[in-house]
């Protein structure tokens, strides 16, 4: 049975995201911070994918951070989601919805 898009709200409802801060994680740069709203699940065969994502912590309300970058074409990227840090690649972090947090100003 195909699942739709995953998509809940972020964890922090006390700070209110805008549609221009929601993107996928592939699309952070390196030191950027965002807050996994879903996981898109449109696509039928990249369901183990998304189950395993899912497994390791990138469920709706978790923040994550870029780490890295390979060079010269930015894959794949480090990420960290809680005390972990993973390796995906562009295709996989694709998959996941984010909505970026704002840094606050010293």
């Amino acid at each position: 049975m195909p699942l739709s898009t995953l998509q809940l709200t972020p964890a922090d409802a006390a700070s209110p995201l805008t549609p221009a801060d929601s993107c996928n994680l592939s699309s952070l740069k390196k030191g950027e911070c965002a807050v996994v709203t879903g996981l898109d699940t449109h696509d039928d065969t990249s369901q183990p994918l998304l189950q395993r994502l899912m497994e390791l912590g990138f469920v709706p309300g978790e923040t994550v951070r870029v780490l890295a970058e390979a060079f010269p074409r930015r894959d794949p990227i480090a990420v960290r989601i809680g005390s972990a840090t993973f390796a995906l690649r562009r295709r996989e972090a694709a998959l996941i919805q984010v909505a970026r947090q704002q840094r606050l100003a010293a």
